[in-house]
């Protein structure tokens, strides 16, 4: 397998390069640079700029208002804007609804919702985990009851990414309970402004409000939101979450923070020594480098092999890349905070004020407490474990 890229390839990276350089609100870059948040608007603005270019849904097929790109090329976009950085497009619509609707979806969904999602004129939000039903996702109890032209849903989720700012959820609830619990899901669009649905806010260690509690009090949704065919929601569920899995490695994301940690070691003196000096300091960081390097040649091997395993049949390997991919950005927080030192007591606003370093270091703590969760969403690593034993070594 040739993991070299093209000329051509290469070109569409340059392009890439000077599309971002010419574009970019640079107050944003400097907020992603900081790992600062940025707003819904700054987002929703930037995504619009790519959609004009026609760049937000660069990989999906022409017919459907993509670019109709390659798998390698769709790489190389993500990792220049993980890198650059910028935020990538909204991945609830681009990366996971947008394919299973054209995938699985009826002509009038596809016609509808898809140039929506390209433009972002609907924010989704997915309505997968529950309180028990996480890791055990085929577990899930929100019920969805045909009753005339309507489903009336009722039930829970939870960690709701961004559910303050949907206007829309693609949900799995279980629509028939006799049937054996991956057998009775369906897959439904739910408008978030329909009558019933309460979300309320999850405040994360990080003292972020990101994730959420979404409730249903029988709330009625046409019988025309279900995508595909009643009760096959799990395997439109497995096919989503292969495609999120191998975006979740995020392999340009830990390339820009080790370039940051590299560029504050410098700056940062011990005992009169800078810390990127220090032979500890440096054995840790080329072991992440190491392992870094692995995950992209890893991830290049899936890119290299996508479409071949079928129509919503996910590569095994998507297990691997958001396992490693997940371990490796903690560990680049974890070698950020050491960067800072004790200005990691981001709550302590004595040491902090009495210090012109307090700018640049104000957000590595919070950055390091909310990639604690990196291991558990999108299918717990244990669990990603599990599916490599069962999908490759047949246990």
């Amino acid at each position: 397998m040739d993991l070299a890229f093209t000329k051509e390839e290469q070109g569409f990276r340059e392009e890439v390069k000077t599309f971002l350089r010419d574009n970019v609100p640079a107050e944003m870059r400097r907020k992603l640079v900081e790992e600062r948040h940025v707003s819904k608007q700054e987002m929703v603005s930037w995504w619009r700029i790519l959609n004009k270019n026609g760049w937000s849904v660069g990989k999906w097929p022409k017919e459907y208002g993509g670019a109709g790109w390659t798998p390698v090329q769709h790489y190389i976009f993500n990792e220049e804007l993980q890198m650059y950085p910028v935020p990538v497009p909204l991945a609830f619509g681009v990366s996971m609804v947008g394919p299973v609707i054209f995938t699985f979806g009826n002509k009038e969904q596809k016609e509808y919702y898809l140039p929506r999602i390209a433009n972002v004129d609907d924010w989704w939000c997915q309505g997968f985990s529950e309180p028990g039903a996480g890791s055990d996702l085929a577990s899930l109890k929100t019920k969805g009851v045909r009753k005339g032209s309507k489903w009336i849903i009722s039930g829970q989720k939870t960690w709701t990414t961004f559910a303050q700012y949907a206007d829309m959820m693609f949900c799995l609830c279980r629509t028939d309970p006799s049937a054996k619990k991956q057998a009775g899901i369906s897959f439904i669009l739910v408008n978030m402004k329909s009558k019933g649905i309460t979300v309320r806010p999850i405040q994360t260690i990080d003292g972020g409000r990101e994730v959420n509690e979404v409730f249903f009090d029988d709330v009625e949704v046409p019988i025309d939101n279900l995508v595909g065919e009643e009760n096959k929601g799990w395997d439109y569920a497995k096919f989503l979450l292969g495609n999120e899995r191998t975006g979740i490695a995020r392999v340009g994301v830990s390339k820009e923070r080790i370039r940051r940690i590299k560029e504050l070691a410098s700056k940062v003196e011990i005992s009169g020594r800078r810390l990127i000096e220090n032979s500890a300091f440096r054995e840790k960081l080329a072991a992440c480098e190491i392992e870094l390097k692995a995950l992209e040649l890893t991830q290049l091997r899936v890119v290299a092999e996508e479409g071949t395993s079928g129509k919503g049949k996910p590569n095994p390997a998507s297990s691997v890349l958001k396992i490693k991919g997940s371990e490796i950005q903690q560990t680049t927080t974890e070698l950020l905070m050491e960067v800072i030192g004790p200005f990691a007591a981001r709550y302590n606003e004595h040491l902090n004020s009495s210090n012109e370093a307090m700018d640049w270091t104000a957000q590595i703590a919070t950055s390091y407490f909310n990639n604690r969760k990196l291991s558990i969403y999108g299918g717990s690593n244990e669990i990603q474990r599990n599916i490599i034993a069962k999908a490759v070594l047949g246990f």
